[in-house]
C-alpha cells in the first residue's frame, strides 16, 4: 500500500491539489480575483501561494522531461521564462498605464513604477536568490553529496561549481549589463534599447536552440518516470505541464501579490516600496522554488543555470519589452521616461549584476561571495526604508539617492577588482564562449580546450 503512494503519478496528483483551491476560487469569483473588492487579502495570498508552489513543480517536472528531446540550455530558458512570466505581466501592467495616460502625472507615475518594479525583480533576483541558492546549496552539501559543491579549509571557503556550459550565458549577460548603464543617459527606454536588447535575447536562443541534445544526469522520480513515455505523449505531458503551470503562476501571483500589498499597508509599509520590493519578490517566488527543488535533488548545476537563464532574460526580454508596450497603449513609438530616482535604481541594479558576473567568472560561487551579495543587497534596501520610514519629502528623496549613489559605487569597485584579479577566468570564459557560438553555428557541438 505505502509502495502505491511512492508512484510519480501521486507527486503530479498532489501538485495538481494545490492548485484546486485557487481555480475554484477564480471561476466562482467570475475570473477575477482582487484583494481590493471582492476576496481577502488573507485568503488571496493562502490559495494564491499554494497554486504558485503546486505550479512551480509542475515547471520543473516538465523541464526536467523536456531535457529528453531539447537542449538542456533551451529546456532550462523556456523554464526561466515562465517561471517569471508573473513579473513580466506585473510590469507590462505599469508600462502600458504609462502609454495610456501619456503626458499625466498618472502616466509618469506608472512609468516609474513599472522600472522600480523592474530593479527590485532584478535585484532580488540576485540578491536573494542566487546568494540564498548558493548557501541553501552548500549547506545541503552538509548531509548529502553534492559534486557541485567545492569542500575547502577555512571560513565559509566552500563553493558551488557552475557548469562551463553556462559561459554563454554569462557573457550575453555581461553584454546586457555594459549596456543597461547607457539606458538612463536617454532619459527612458525607448525603441533603440529594444532593438538591442531583445536582439541580444533572440541570439542567445538562436544559438541554444542550435545545440545537441546532450546526455543529462539520470533523472528520478516524476521526470524519470514521463521520459519512459514515447515521444509523442512525452512531448504532450510536457506541453500540458507547461501551458498549465504557466497559466496558473500567471494568474494567482496577482492576486498574490495583491494581497501581500495590502497586508504589507495595513503594517503601514509605503505602496511604493512595496511595489518594488514586495510585489516582485512574490512574482519571482516560483522560481526560486523550482531551484530549490533542483538543488534539493541534488541537481546544483541545473538550478544554478536556470537562475542565470532567468537573470539574463530578465535584463533583456523585460527591459525591452516595456517600450513595446509602453508604445502600443500610447498609440506611437515612444520612450517609457522616468525620473532621476529611478535612473539611480537602473545604475545600482545594472551594478550589482557587474558585481554578481565578476563573482561568476571563475565558474563558482563561495560562501563568502554569496554572504556578500545577500548583505549588500539586504543593507541598501534596509537603509532606504529607514529614510523613508524617518524622513519626509525632500531630505528623504535626496538621502535615498545618496544611499544608491554609494551603493552603486560600492558593487562597481568590488566587480572590477574581481575582473582584474580573475583576468585568466575571464579569458577563459570568454574563450568558451567563442566555442559554443562557432559550435552552435556549425550546426555541431563544440567544446572550449
Amino acid at each position: 500500500m505505502y509502495k502505491r503512494f511512492q508512484h510519480p503519478l501521486v507527486a503530479v496528483c498532489g501538485a495538481l491539489l494545490l492548485t484546486l483551491p485557487f481555480i475554484a476560487l477564480f471561476v466562482t469569483h467570475g475570473f477575477h480575483l482582487d484583494p481590493k473588492t471582492n476576496i481577502i487579502p488573507l485568503t488571496a495570498v493562502f490559495v494564491g501561494g499554494l497554486a504558485i508552489l503546486g505550479a512551480a513543480f509542475l515547471l520543473a517536472w516538465g523541464a526536467e522531461t523536456a531535457e529528453k528531446d531539447v537542449p538542456t540550455a533551451f529546456a532550462i530558458a523556456v523554464l526561466a521564462v515562465l517561471a517569471v512570466a508573473p513579473e513580466y505581466a506585473v510590469d507590462a501592467l505599469y508600462a502600458w498605464n504609462a502609454g495610456a495616460f501619456e503626458g499625466t502625472s498618472r502616466g509618469m507615475e506608472s512609468a516609474n513604477l513599472a522600472i522600480a518594479n523592474m530593479t527590485g525583480a532584478n535585484r532580488i533576483l540576485i540578491g536573494l536568490g542566487w546568494s540564498g541558492i548558493a548557501l541553501f546549496t552548500i549547506y545541503r552539501a552538509r548531509r548529502a553529496t553534492d559534486l557541485a559543491v567545492i569542500h575547502r579549509d577555512g571560513f565559509l571557503a566552500d563553493a558551488v561549481s557552475i557548469d562551463r556550459e553556462i559561459s554563454l550565458e554569462i557573457a550575453f549577460l555581461l553584454a546586457a549589463t555594459a549596456y543597461a548603464f547607457f539606458i538612463p543617459l536617454g532619459g527612458g527606454i525607448g525603441i533603440v534599447d529594444t532593438l538591442v536588447l531583445v536582439g541580444l535575447y533572440a541570439l542567445y536562443i538562436g544559438i541554444v536552440v542550435r545545440g545537441d541534445v546532450e546526455e543529462t544526469d539520470a533523472h528520478v522520480g516524476v521526470p524519470a518516470y514521463f521520459q519512459k513515455y514515447a515521444k509523442a505523449p512525452r512531448i504532450a505531458v510536457v506541453l500540458f505541464l507547461f501551458v498549465f503551470s504557466g497559466a496558473v503562476i500567471f494568474e494567482a501571483v496577482h492576486p498574490f501579490a495583491l494581497g501581500l500589498e495590502e497586508l504589507g499597508t495595513d503594517f503601514g509599509i509605503p505602496s511604493f516600496f512595496m511595489i518594488q520590493w514586495l510585489a516582485p519578490l512574490a512574482s519571482e517566488s516560483p522560481e526560486l522554488i523550482v531551484v530549490a527543488y533542483l538543488v534539493n535533488k541534488a541537481r546544483s548545476t541545473a538550478g544554478f543555470n536556470a537562475l542565470i537563464s532567468s537573470k539574463l532574460n530578465q535584463w533583456t526580454l523585460l527591459i525591452g519589452t516595456l517600450a513595446i508596450v509602453y508604445s502600443i497603449a500610447a498609440g506611437h513609438i515612444g520612450t517609457l521616461s522616468f525620473d532621476q530616482k529611478q535612473a539611480a535604481e537602473i545604475w545600482i541594479t545594472a551594478a550589482q549584476s557587474f558585481f554578481a558576473i565578476a563573482i561568476l567568472a571563475n565558474f563558482e560561487i563561495s560562501a563568502r561571495e554569496a554572504i556578500a551579495l545577500l548583505v549588500l543587497f539586504v543593507s541598501q534596501v534596509g537603509a532606504e526604508f529607514y529614510v523613508i520610514q524617518t524622513y519626509a519629502g525632500a531630505t528623504a528623496a535626496d538621502l535615498s539617492l545618496l544611499i544608491l549613489y554609494v551603493f552603486t559605487g560600492v558593487y562597481i569597485v568590488l566587480g572590477l577588482g574581481l575582473f582584474i584579479s580573475r583576468s585568466g577566468s575571464l579569458r577563459d570564459l570568454l574563450k568558451h564562449t567563442n566555442a559554443s557560438v562557432r559550435g552552435a553555428f556549425r550546426g555541431q557541438s563544440e567544446q572550449a580546450d
